[in-house]
């Protein structure tokens, strides 16, 4: 058998009909640029999300660096963010001038840890922002309380968090402002590159929809130095058609994520933490394991696609060799990027996919689980 890491043409086979369909409408239209299916998804997620306002933008990038700069994040600013996140966090830092403080994360959910928050906060700080790794969402009512009283912003980094929930809240309508991707492995994924804000801030919304486009209040006529950021119509048309699936596509993850804890148990494999108050949509099934790259390497032999998100915190790559930061600054990070490992995830996958590779994780560790005939190893 053959488990891929994800496959996404069994999910564009199952709604193919509605995708070829909503395309053609816009290669029939003739219009192709901020036209009406960027307004209509633009109020179906913000529905969805319970915001207000919602605001596409050409990549989740680029929803991060719009929203720093419509906050008047600048150069000598302060963000505060976390190192075992994918490098575009931090990078949306620095194009904006400002400087990424990063803090340790929680032992157990791998996100922000709001304990090391007070630490880091200085002068300087202009915004934090908490990433909601891996489909799971991060502690926010603490960090809500210190942004509060330091009078400082939080933009939520929420590019693997679409329909995930903190204390029955959907993430995207929590903080100051969120920043969802929709890179074509999301849980709400276009067929391109694309991104969006959320905010329930007016103020936040029309300097967000001002920037994106060139800066302009109305057509040639530009207030400020604006980008060339906008949802492309065709991606908004496919979005339009997956974000009716979302809420299926998250529970038939979450349904596997539980086969996975359950087959897993009992080992010692390190299966994910989902707190009483979180509801986490499972972008991605992270493991922590010994011997990994061993154990990725036998599950490769027998037909099996794995990941590592992320092997090299942010702080110790080459990029950001700049911030001067000595090994074991962040240790739980740090640890956990040497034993975390991604099993393969996606709505579509089976139960037999999951007992094959559960089959070969337990193997590999000499544990037997039900499926598992130890004669065909």
């Amino acid at each position: 058998m053959k488990v891929p890491f994800v496959d996404l043409l069994r999910q564009y086979h199952v709604i193919k009909d509605e995708i070829d369909h909503a395309i053609t409408d816009v290669l029939e239209s003739g219009y192709f640029v901020l036209g009406r299916n960027v307004e209509n998804f633009e109020k179906e997620f913000s529905q969805f999300c319970g915001v207000k306002y919602a605001i596409g933008v050409a990549s989740g990038t680029d929803a991060l660096i719009v929203s720093l700069k419509a906050l008047e994040v600048k150069e000598g600013d302060e963000i505060i963010t976390v190192p075992n996140t994918f490098v575009s966090t931090a990078n949306a830092i620095i194009f904006v001038g400002a400087k990424p403080v990063f803090i340790d994360i929680d032992p157990q959910t791998y996100t922000m840890d709001p304990e090391g928050l007070k630490k880091a906060i200085s002068d300087r700080t202009k915004a934090i922002v908490p990433v909601h790794l891996f489909g799971c969402p991060v502690d926010m009512d603490p960090i809500l309380e210190i942004a509060e009283k330091q009078g400082i912003y939080v933009v939520e980094d929420a590019c693997q968090a679409h329909g995930a929930r903190y204390k029955g809240r959907r993430i995207g309508s929590i903080g100051n402002v969120t920043c969802f991707s929709f890179y074509p492995a999301k849980n709400l994924g276009a067929y391109g590159d694309g991104g969006l804000i959320t905010t329930n801030e007016e103020e936040i919304a029309e300097k967000t929809r001002m920037l994106r486009n060139y800066g302009e209040t109305e057509k040639y006529y530009c207030d400020a130095i604006g980008y060339n950021s906008r949802l492309d119509e065709i991606q908004a048309a496919i979005l339009r058609v997956k974000l009716r699936y979302l809420n299926k596509f998250n529970e038939a993850r979450r349904s596997h994520a539980k086969l996975y804890n359950e087959l897993l148990s009992n080992g010692p494999i390190i299966t994910p933490v989902e707190r009483e108050f979180l509801r986490h949509v499972y972008h991605l099934y992270v493991i922590r394991c010994r011997n990994r790259g061993r154990l990725r390497q036998f599950l490769s032999v027998n037909g099996i696609s794995t990941g590592i998100h992320y092997p090299i915190p942010i702080h110790m790559q080459k990029a950001y060799s700049h911030i001067v930061l000595s090994e074991n600054s962040f240790p739980t990070a740090e640890r956990y990027a040497t034993e975390i490992l991604s099993l393969p995830m996606f709505p579509e996958l089976t139960n037999e996919e999951i007992e094959y590779v559960c089959k070969f994780v337990n193997s590999f560790y000499g544990k037997t689980t039900h499926n598992y005939d130890p004669a065909a190893v």
